[in-house]
């Protein structure tokens, strides 16, 4: 069992950053791979970023490949999610997951956070 907890979200202006944290409880976390999702109201939830277990691959959805950079901190069971160039369409919730294949699909993790909410203003 993994229990992930999203945190930095936050309020910023078009074209500032913001670090998303995904702290993980459980002894094994190291063991799964994690993604990040986003879900805007009315809109189908969307990958975001996904890094693998070893923490040597990463993948990008495309509408956030080249502003934003996943990685992992393994002595702190913890996953950051770094956004620059935010824009006003990164307005969501965004939700870390576990899971055991490293991917893009939502149905390939088990575990998943309560969300934390960013807010882009213009």
């Amino acid at each position: 069992q993994v229990r992930l907890v999203e945190s930095g979200g936050g309020l910023v202006q078009a074209g500032g950053s913001l670090r998303l944290s995904c702290a993980a409880s459980g002894r094994t976390f190291n063991g799964y791979a994690i993604g990040w999702f986003r879900q805007a109201p009315g809109k189908e939830r969307e990958f975001v970023a996904a890094i693998s277990r070893s923490g040597g691959g990463t993948a990008y959805g495309d509408s956030v490949k080249g502003r934003s950079t996943i990685s992992r901190d393994k002595p702190n069971n913890t996953v950051y999610l770094q956004m620059n160039s935010l824009k006003t369409e990164d307005t969501a919730v965004y939700y870390c997951a576990a899971g055991a294949s490293f991917g893009m699909m939502s149905e390939m993790y088990s575990y998943w956070g309560q969300g934390t909410q960013v807010t882009v203003s213009s």
